[in-house]
């Protein structure tokens, strides 16, 4: 419409353009314009659904996956029993050529196992291992289950493995400090020798010394059993001082005689 001389008028022109767009749009049409492709793509669906349907089926069917399902419909499980009639959202499908989600990915640093050696146990060779007194092997045999750590603890001694009542030698001269029973090492002895160190001989069938008594080297002072927390006959030996344990094989005569390590499942922790 334009203002004239006598008022308002309407534009010819402006009304045969509003009467071609009126009559190109279809009836009952949205002012906004048909929808976008990707956006009709996009929509979801329902489903109702017939005997014989399964969430399986459903999604080869409208190609999504049955997570997609499940989820859109607060589903327990994608075991769920479906029931005739029943109403299903199904979401859209994914559009060929859409990106996925970028894979983060994490590198992972191997952290080094850090073994804490109990503060009673010395791995490394004493400095005063020449003052020590010259000790001799307590029994003849070979050594099952060496000093240190083993799959079930830590070892504060060696296993010498021998037949049932062999004699057990005092290592050294010294004087008996302990012969009793004791719950993990069984019947054992203790004998103390010059500046300070022990000898320890446990699991023995029987403790042949008495407490005070002095033994001259080589003295029998057990003999082999497997009294205490034992599966086999043999003899756990220890060297101690100050009230540390030290690895026997570094302080007795050479050479060591090793077999197969851990024969036995005894693990004290004196």
């Amino acid at each position: 419409m334009r203002l004239g001389a006598r008022g308002w008028r309407p534009h010819r022109v402006g009304a045969v353009a509003l009467g071609v767009a009126v009559a190109l749009a279809p009836a009952g049409a949205r002012t906004q314009g048909p929808p976008r492709p990707a956006a009709a793509a996009l929509a979801q669906r329902v489903h109702e659904v017939r005997p014989g349907d399964t969430l399986g089926a459903l999604a080869r069917r409208y190609g999504v996956s049955l997570a997609a399902i499940v989820t859109a419909n607060r589903l327990p499980s994608a075991r769920v029993v479906l029931r005739a009639g029943q109403r299903l959202v199904i979401p859209p499908a994914a559009r060929a050529g859409a990106p996925r989600p970028p894979v983060r990915s994490v590198k992972v640093t191997a952290r080094p196992v850090v073994v804490r050696v109990p503060a009673a146990i010395v791995l490394a060779v004493p400095d005063w291992a020449e003052a020590l007194p010259l000790l001799a092997w307590p029994v003849e045999g070979l050594v099952t289950s060496t000093f240190g750590r083993r799959p079930g603890g830590w070892h504060q001694g060696i296993d010498i493995k021998a037949e049932r009542g062999t004699p057990v030698l005092a290592a050294g001269a010294g004087v008996v400090v302990a012969s009793h029973v004791e719950p993990r090492y069984g019947r054992v002895v203790r004998i103390e020798h010059a500046d300070g160190f022990v000898t320890v001989y446990a699991h023995n069938e029987a403790n042949l010394v008495t407490v005070g008594e002095r033994v001259a080297p080589g003295a029998t002072v057990a003999t082999v059993g497997r009294t205490g927390r034992a599966t086999t006959h043999h003899l756990h030996f220890e060297i101690r001082r100050a009230g540390l344990a030290y690895n026997p094989l570094y302080l007795l005569p050479l050479p060591p005689r090793i077999a197969q390590v851990d024969l036995t499942d005894e693990n004290p922790v004196e």
